[in-house]
């Protein structure tokens, strides 16, 4: 599996990519504003630091303003993916993007349905939000199971990536289903480190250590 960094702090990417986890970046408008920063500045800075793909997201909802966004964002750098909505118009915008050689990566996917519809547009990436099907009572992780299913079925090449994670729970259960890609919080990517029995037990060797008088160095 892949993880994907869901932030635009540029901070927190190169924490994590010193650390070999990052094998790409998501952002979209929402993050971009968090950061304060200029957007393509942003982008480009990002884009030069990791090797991955790096999915920065149109803001226009007509198909002819998404592909002369698309146009400005993909002048930024070589790694760039452009983020398009499922609609009916970021559809559109897939398939000729797709088309002409970009990357994909159509997001707010909350159905098997859609997902089907990016994959037959050339989407590189489908982005089902799973948190946010858990925040109105539904199984967020039942869809990943089913797309990944139907992605089977067919080999579409589209690569399935888990959005809206909020838990290292999350990430397992699409690890073990098969998704392509986890876009994970810097947060949530850290709380992956954590067990209390990981922590008992360094604590216990070190306190067995110091017992002996011995220094290694």
């Amino acid at each position: 599996m892949k993880f994907f960094v869901d932030t635009a702090d540029v901070a927190e990417i190169r924490a994590l990519n010193d650390l070999g986890l990052v094998d790409g970046v998501t952002t979209n408008p929402s993050l971009i504003a968090k950061s304060g920063r200029d957007m393509s500045e942003a982008i480009k800075e990002i884009c030069d630091m990791v090797k991955g793909p790096v999915s920065a997201e149109v803001t226009a909802t007509d198909a002819a303003g998404m592909l002369a966004e698309a146009a400005k964002l993909r002048a930024i750098a070589d790694n760039v993916t452009i983020k398009v909505p499922l609609t009916e118009a970021g559809i559109q915008a897939c398939k000729a993007l797709s088309d002409d050689g970009a990357s994909v990566n159509v997001t707010l996917c909350f159905s098997a349905s859609q997902a089907i519809l990016a994959a037959k547009a050339g989407a590189a990436f489908i982005s089902p939000f799973v948190g946010r099907l858990d925040d109105i009572g539904q199984d967020g992780m039942s869809l990943i199971a089913e797309i990944c299913e139907i992605y089977g079925n067919y080999n579409f090449p589209t690569e399935v990536l888990v959005a809206s994670v909020r838990h290292p729970m999350h990430v397992v259960d699409a690890a073990r289903m098969g998704a392509h890609v986890a876009t994970v919080p810097p947060g949530v990517l850290k709380q992956m480190f954590k067990h209390p029995l990981t922590d008992k037990g360094l604590a216990a060797f070190l306190a067995d250590w110091e017992k002996t008088g011995q220094s290694i160095l």
